[in-house]
């Protein structure tokens, strides 16, 4: 099992996420995501509000790349894995309440993704070298 520690977890709550997708032709999307959130341990989601061309995508193969980085630092991760789209359940409920009690979009659905692999992003040796 791939787990997220304490560093990762904070950057990712305090960090803009970008998200990498492909669609069934195999062209990539890359954008940010600023609601990525940790969900636990294993887990990590955001707000689908715009219901674009990386919904679409995930909709499609449900395959996700998540990249945070803290430039100040210098250190950064990537994370892999599959996602599930949570649509009209308790995990879409509570989102749109906490949309409702923040003034904002509603999401269309909530990708939750399970983490199977973690690329460490900082310069040097290691970098884009998987480290889980």
């Amino acid at each position: 099992m791939v787990a997220l520690n304490d560093e990762m977890k904070d950057m990712i709550d305090n960090s803009v996420s970008y998200i990498a997708t492909v669609d069934h032709e195999g062209n990539p999307d890359i954008g940010p995501k600023m609601s990525m959130h940790v969900i636990d341990d294993t887990h990590i989601g955001y707000y689908e509000r715009t219901a674009g061309q990386h919904y679409r995508n995930l909709q499609d193969n449900g395959r996700l790349i998540v990249m945070v980085v803290n430039p100040k630092e210098k250190k950064g991760y990537r994370f892999h894995g599959e996602v599930t789209l949570h649509q009209n359940d308790d995990v879409h409920e509570a989102a749109i309440a906490y949309a409702d009690e923040h003034d904002i979009k509603h999401p269309v659905a909530v990708p939750v993704m399970e983490i199977t692999g973690i690329d460490n992003l900082a310069p040097g040796a290691g970098a884009g070298k998987p480290i889980a």
